[in-house]
C-alpha cells in the first residue's frame, strides 16, 4: 500500500464506486436489523431484499449522476464531504417517496417502518462514506510523511484565507517535508484559537515555539512586505535564526495550485522594502499616454524598469535603445509577450555615436526621451576615465541636442547620489551631465528634467548578486570598510519616481527622491547570511577588503550650497543648485570631449576638477592633482 500511494497509483474510479455501494448495502442492511430489533424471522418475510435492492440501486443512480466517486480519496475535501452528505440525503428521500408509493402498497404483507430504517440509514451511511475517505487521507498523509524521513517544522505567517491555503497545499504535495506546528499572528482576536487542525499562537510566543518544537523555518505570503510590523516580525526570525520562506499570492499559483518550486529563500530586497510609493498615475499618464517615447539603456536595470512602467501608460510607440544586443534581445521577448498591442521598436545604437542618434530621431521623432544609458561602475571607470566621459557626458549630450532639434517635448536624464561631492571618474561625469542639462533650460521648448537617487536593490553588477553569489560559493563575503553605508532603493519604486518627477517638471529642476536611511554594508552582508539559513562568522566570514579606488563611506543626496523645496510628493523634493552660464558650459564640455580623443588621463581628469571644483578624489591615483591645486592656491 505505502508503494502504491507513493509512486502516485490512483485507486480506479470503478474500484471506489463498488466500495461505496458496499458500504451502502451494509449501512442499510444494518439499520433494518436495527429498526426490526434483529428479529430475523420476521425481516426474512418482510420483504428484506426487495427494500434493499430497491434502495441499493437508488443510491446507485445518485452516486453515479453526483458523481460520488470520481475525486482522489487522497485529496478529498470539504466540497467532497458535502457532495457525500448531499447524495445520501437525496437518495434517502428518492427512496421514502419509491417506498409508500409502489414498495409498500404491493407488498404489505409485513409492513416495515420505511421512515425509521431511512433516517439511521442516512446517518451510518453518510458517516461512513466521509470517514472513508478522510481515513484515506490521513493514511496517505501518514504514509508520504513517514517516507520523506525527518520533517523540518515550520509556522506560517498570519492565519487569514491565503495563510490556510498554503497550509494545505503543503499538507497535500507528496514531496514536501514541512510539518505544520500552526500560525503566528498578531491579530488578538485569532490567538490560541484552532484553523484546520492547529493552533494559532502570538508572535511573541516564536521563541518559545523555537525551543519547544524545533522551528525552523516561517513561511509568509510574498506581498506587503513594506509593512513595519511585518518587516519588524521578519528581522526577529534571522535573529532567532529562524530561516524565512516566501510563497507568491494565490492568484499567481500555477493553475491554482502552489508549486513547491515557488516557495523561495526571503530575499534581502524584499527586506529591505519600504512602504509601497502612492504616485500620481493620471498625470503620467497625460505625459505618455499616445507619445512616442525613447528610453535609452533601455536593456539595462533602471531603463528596463522604465519601458515595462512606461508600456503600463499605452504610448503610441516606445523606442528601446540600447548597444547590448543580448539583453536587448530579452527585452524585445518580453515586450511582445506582455505588451502585445503597443509598437514598440527595438533600436540598436550607442549613444557616443551621433551619426546613429540622429537615424533615431530623424525617423522616429520621440516627443519624450528617458535618457538611463550610462556606465555605472566606480573602479571600472576609475581606470577609464575617457570611456566614462565619451558614456556619460557626450552619450548625454549627443542625446539632448538631438531632442532639441528634432522637438522633443521632455527629457528626463536618470542621474546618481555619486554626482554629488564627487570622488570619483563616474560620480564627476554623471554631475558634468548634470550641468549641461541644467545649461539647456531656456535654449528651447524641450523640457530638460534630472532625477538623482541613490543605489538600486539588485541591478546588475551591485553589491546584492555579487554577496549572493559569495554565499552560494561558502564564503567569503567581501566588504570594502566596516563602516561604509549606501541608500538603496527597489527598481520598480526608483522609476515610479522617475515617472512622477518628469510630470512635474517645467524644466532645469533636478529632483532628489527620498531613499530612507542609509544602510551600513556590514548589517546588509550578515543579513543576507543569516537569510541564506547560515551564521555569520560561523558558516560565512565577512572579510574586508579596503575602499576601492574612487570609493568614499557615506554617499550625499545634496552638493555643498544647495537646499531644497518640497513637491506635492512626499517623497520627491527639488534641488536649489548652483547654475552654470550656457556659453561657460559649452565652451568647458567642448574642451573636454576634444581631450577625450587624446586620451591623456591626467589632462582629463584635471579639466573635470575644473568644471566641477567640488570633485576631490578619494583612494585614487588623481588625489595628486587636488594637493598640486592646494598648492598652486596656497
Amino acid at each position: 500500500m505505502k508503494d502504491y500511494l507513493l509512486f502516485n497509483k490512483v485507486i480506479p474510479r470503478w474500484m471506489i464506486m463498488i466500495l461505496d455501494l458496499f458500504i451502502v448495502a451494509w449501512s442499510f442492511s444494518t439499520s433494518y436489523f436495527i429498526v426490526h430489533r434483529f428479529e430475523f424471522v420476521n425481516i426474512l418475510r418482510g420483504y428484506f431484499f426487495i427494500y434493499t435492492t430497491s434502495y441499493l440501486t437508488i443510491a446507485a443512480v445518485v452516486m453515479f449522476a453526483m458523481r460520488i466517486h470520481t475525486g482522489l480519496i487522497r485529496y478529498s475535501n470539504t466540497r467532497d464531504m458535502l457532495r457525500i452528505f448531499g447524495s445520501a440525503f437525496i437518495s434517502s428521500v428518492i427512496y421514502m417517496v419509491v417506498a409508500y408509493v409502489w414498495i409498500i402498497p404491493h407488498y404489505t404483507a409485513n409492513p416495515v417502518n420505511i421512515t425509521s430504517i431511512t433516517l439511521v440509514n442516512f446517518s451510518v451511511s453518510s458517516t461512513l462514506l466521509i470517514l472513508l475517505r478522510a481515513a484515506a487521507k490521513s493514511t496517505y498523509s501518514y504514509i508520504t510523511n513517514y517516507s520523506n524521513g525527518k520533517k523540518v517544522a515550520v509556522v506560517i505567517y498570519g492565519s487569514d484565507t491565503e495563510a490556510i491555503l498554503i497550509k494545505q497545499a503543503l499538507e497535500n504535495s507528496s514531496n514536501s517535508n514541512f510539518s505544520i506546528i500552526g500560525f503566528v499572528e498578531d491579530n488578538t482576536n485569532r490567538i490560541n484559537k484552532e484553523i484546520s487542525g492547529v493552533k494559532i499562537y502570538n508572535f511573541t510566543k516564536l521563541p518559545k515555539l523555537m525551543k519547544k518544537h524545533k522551528v525552523e523555518k516561517l513561511i509568509t505570503i510574498n506581498k506587503q512586505l513594506g509593512e513595519a510590523d511585518k518587516k519588524a516580525a521578519l528581522e526577529e526570525c534571522l535573529v532567532l535564526g529562524i530561516q524565512v520562506l516566501t510563497v507568491p499570492p494565490a492568484d499567481q499559483w500555477i493553475y491554482g495550485k502552489l508549486n513547491l518550486s515557488q516557495i523561495k529563500d526571503l530575499k534581502i530586497e524584499d527586506l529591505l522594502q519600504r512602504k509601497p510609493i502612492k504616485i500620481d498615475t493620471t498625470s503620467i499618464s497625460k505625459d505618455i499616454y499616445g507619445k512616442r517615447v525613447l528610453v535609452t539603456g533601455a536593456a539595462g536595470s533602471i531603463g528596463s524598469e522604465i519601458v515595462k512602467q512606461v508600456l503600463q501608460y499605452k504610448p503610441a510607440l516606445v523606442i528601446l535603445c540600447d548597444q547590448a544586443e543580448s539583453p536587448l534581445h530579452d527585452m524585445q521577448l518580453f515586450v511582445e509577450e506582455k505588451f502585445p498591442d503597443i509598437t514598440t521598436k527595438i533600436f540598436i545604437g550607442d549613444v557616443r555615436n551621433h551619426q546613429r542618434m540622429y537615424k533615431l530621431f530623424s525617423e522616429l521623432y520621440p516627443e519624450v526621451v528617458y535618457h538611463a544609458a550610462a556606465y555605472k561602475h566606480v573602479p571600472m571607470m576609475e581606470e577609464n576615465p575617457s570611456v566614462a566621459i565619451g558614456a556619460n557626458v557626450m552619450g548625454t549630450k549627443n542625446v539632448a541636442d538631438l531632442a532639441i532639434e528634432f522637438g522633443t517635448k521632455k527629457f528626463v536624464m536618470v542621474s546618481t547620489d555619486k554626482a554629488v561631492n564627487p570622488s570619483n571618474i563616474m560620480g564627476a561625469t554623471k554631475r558634468i551631465a548634470e550641468i549641461y542639462i541644467q545649461a539647456l533650460r531656456n535654449t528651447s521648448d524641450t523640457r530638460f528634467i534630472t532625477t538623482r537617487f541613490g543605489n538600486v536593490l539588485g541591478s546588475n553588477g551591485s553589491v546584492i548578486p555579487r554577496f549572493q553569489a559569495q554565499i552560494q560559493k561558502g564564503g567569503p563575503i567581501t566588504v570594502t570598510h566596516p563602516e561604509i553605508t549606501r541608500y538603496f532603493m527597489t527598481i520598480p519604486e526608483a522609476v515610479q519616481l522617475v515617472l512622477e518627477a518628469g510630470t512635474m517638471g517645467v524644466g532645469g529642476e533636478i529632483f532628489i527622491f527620498d531613499m530612507g536611511e542609509p544602510v551600513k554594508i556590514t548589517d546588509l552582508a550578515t543579513k543576507m547570511i543569516k537569510l541564506a539559513g547560515l551564521q555569520p562568522d560561523k558558516d560565512i566570514k565577512i572579510a574586508f577588503s579596503g575602499l576601492r579606488p574612487g570609493e568614499k563611506l557615506y554617499e550625499e543626496l545634496l552638493n555643498d550650497g544647495e537646499s531644497t523645496m518640497p513637491t506635492h510628493h512626499e517623497k520627491i523634493r527639488i534641488s536649489k543648485v548652483i547654475t552654470y552660464p550656457y556659453k561657460e558650459v559649452i565652451d568647458n564640455i567642448d574642451e573636454l570631449l576634444e581631450l577625450i580623443k587624446q586620451d591623456s588621463e591626467m589632462a582629463i581628469v584635471t579639466k573635470m576638477k575644473e568644471i566641477v571644483p567640488e570633485f576631490i578624489s578619494k583612494n585614487s591615483a588623481y588625489e595628486q592633482l587636488d594637493i598640486n591645486k592646494n598648492i598652486l592656491l596656497q
